[in-house]
């Protein structure tokens, strides 16, 4: 868990950063509804909550640097004790207050009310434009009612500008209890990951397969997944974001899972690629085993002072090379690395950062332009893969049909890096041992 101090301190960070002429105004996610007056599953706007730990929908959270009455103002619902009825507790104006640390609360209706006179003499504002129109109109208002006060010397801000470029570079270096709750959601998905291992056999479904992961996972405690997963079988595993996860899986065929947990906002992603009969054919073995060298080469370029794009260079030089000892690209590997020759059957990067979003927030590129350098803290994937679509005729029929990915979670420490995710075999010899365990 996050603590309230932790919370506290993400937010002084952040107004640090702003200084005390700016003002930010950050939005909670809104409800949805799935259909007439039942909602989809909440889940809060990780921005807002990296700040807050505020999980309700209808809030707004306000940060004034330097304001003597205090500087994290938070609109919310009122409690309700009708409402707790129906659909339990909520924090309230107090709650708001004691449990979140909010040094005033003020109930969500009284927005353009109060909204003005925290904008008074503020020269500039950090929000997300055009995320709500609802949202919009509050600050137009209370902008104009600024405005509006200009002949008694009330100054208007002159500036808006998201937030983004200084909370998701805060976002991008974890804290040890960021750590923890990664490490979890690893842990958990990896259990999760090796259960459906065991339950694979030829003649079940797909769906079957993902049903023994979401098992594991809340059998954990983990009620979300990360992401929609992919349970993909044979030539399904070509499509890069398959989620179907329908058909029935075959003997003799792959089938490759991309799934993780979400452990309080903090998200796991790990793919493994495994036979469903739990035996590996020759030509399977010698995809996958180039794929998971080239993938230890890519975990072996992450650490601190390395460039973000290191670890995919590494990837794809060993994958182009055993592309051209298989047979399947023919030249010189240099050369067809320059020409991208290799991405007709590797055409994704070979990783993205990882956090409170599974495709998480933080700039890849320095102010120059350049890739960035590794720093302590940050958290990325590391997922090479090779794809081979079925309906290709200038393959060997052999190569048709198999698609493979292996995806690790990877954290950048001092001296070097920290695997995960290391709880899933993925060598061919341990992925066939575990398979042949009894389910």
């Amino acid at each position: 868990m996050i603590s309230a101090s932790e919370f506290k301190q993400r937010r002084k960070r952040l107004m640090r950063r702003m200084k005390k002429s700016a003002v930010a105004i950050l939005p909670s996610a809104e409800a949805a509804v799935r259909n007439r007056d039942v909602e989809w599953p909440y889940r809060q706007n990780s921005d807002f909550h990296y700040l807050t730990g505020f999980d309700e929908p209808e809030a707004l959270a306000v940060l004034v640097p330097g304001r003597p009455e205090g500087e994290f103002i938070l609109f919310c619902r009122e409690f309700d004790a009708a409402k707790a009825i129906w659909t339990g507790k909520h924090a309230g104006l107090e709650g708001a207050v004691d449990r979140h640390g909010a040094d005033q609360a003020f109930a969500h209706s009284r927005i353009d009310e109060l909204l003005p006179g925290l904008l008074e003499n503020r020269e500039r504002v950090y929000y997300p434009v055009g995320l709500s129109e609802k949202l919009d109109g509050h600050v137009r208002l209370a902008v104009n009612g600024v405005r509006a006060k200009s002949r008694g010397g009330v100054r208007a801000p002159a500036e808006f500008i998201v937030a983004d470029r200084l909370l998701h570079e805060q976002r991008l270096f974890k804290s040890a209890a960021e750590l923890e709750l990664l490490r979890r959601a690893a842990e958990v998905s990896a259990r999760a990951h090796c259960r459906a291992m065991r339950q694979c056999r030829p003649g079940r479904h797909e769906f079957e397969i993902e049903a023994e992961f979401l098992h594991e996972i809340t059998r954990h405690g983990l009620r979300a997944q990360a992401y929609p997963a992919i349970v993909a079988g044979g030539g399904n595993a070509c499509v890069l974001h398959y989620t179907g996860n329908s058909d029935l899986l075959r003997d003799g065929d792959l089938l490759l899972i991309d799934a993780g947990a979400e452990c309080d906002h903090y998200a796991a992603d790990i793919t493994r690629t495994f036979p469903v009969n739990g035996r590996f054919t020759e030509p399977q073995r010698q995809l996958y085993e180039l794929v998971l060298a080239a993938q230890s080469a890519a975990i072996a370029s992450v650490r601190p002072g390395r460039r973000w794009n290191d670890p995919h260079d590494a990837a794809v030089k060993v994958l182009t090379k055993g592309l051209v000892e298989l047979g399947l690209l023919r030249g010189k590997v240099n050369k067809l690395i320059k020409d991208e020759a290799y991405k007709p059957f590797f055409m994704h990067r070979t990783g993205h950062w990882l956090g409170m979003d599974v495709h998480d927030v933080g700039e890849y590129r320095d102010d120059d332009g350049e890739w960035r350098k590794l720093e302590t803290g940050m958290v990325l994937t590391v997922e090479p893969g090779l794809y081979i679509d079925a309906a290709r005729d200038d393959v060997d029929p052999k190569w048709r049909g198999i698609g493979i990915r292996i995806e690790d979670d990877v954290a950048v420490t001092e001296s070097g890096c920290e695997i995960l995710t290391g709880g899933v075999p993925k060598a061919v010899a341990d992925i066939e041992a575990l398979m042949a365990q009894p389910a």
